[in-house]
């Protein structure tokens, strides 16, 4: 058996054949803020109730409608409505002995926004 040595050439004349690393494609802050709103949406139930009240008139739901699409328990709906409040996505109101919920006017722009800026920076 013969064995054949393979002298390899740079073609960029030793530069490397990538561009300089990236060392912060997103500020930290903004990082932590973006994957405090992700892991909100890191539920299916969570997703489905964010799109069923974006999709209403108004982009508003009544807690007492959500349940049913979602085939959840009342107050565990609730319990995922929270967390989709919390991390700035919906509002909450009172109306009674009903909570409303709506979307946050430009939530989901500003979400997509600052992916959009954090790669092109």
């Amino acid at each position: 058996m013969t064995t054949t040595a393979l002298t390899l050439t740079p073609t960029d004349g030793g530069a490397g054949c990538c561009g300089p690393a990236v060392t912060q494609a997103v500020d930290p802050e903004v990082a932590r803020e973006l994957a405090r709103t992700f892991k909100a949406l890191a539920d299916p139930a969570r997703v489905q109730l964010l799109a069923i009240v974006a999709a209403q008139d108004g982009s508003e739901a009544c807690v007492c409608d959500l349940t049913e699409p979602v085939g959840l328990s009342q107050p565990t709906v609730s319990h995922h409505l929270k967390i989709l409040v919390d991390a700035g996505l919906l509002t909450r109101e009172q109306r009674g002995r009903w909570a409303y919920y709506s979307l946050v006017p430009g939530a989901l722009a500003r979400l997509a926004g600052a992916l959009t800026d954090a790669t092109s920076d």
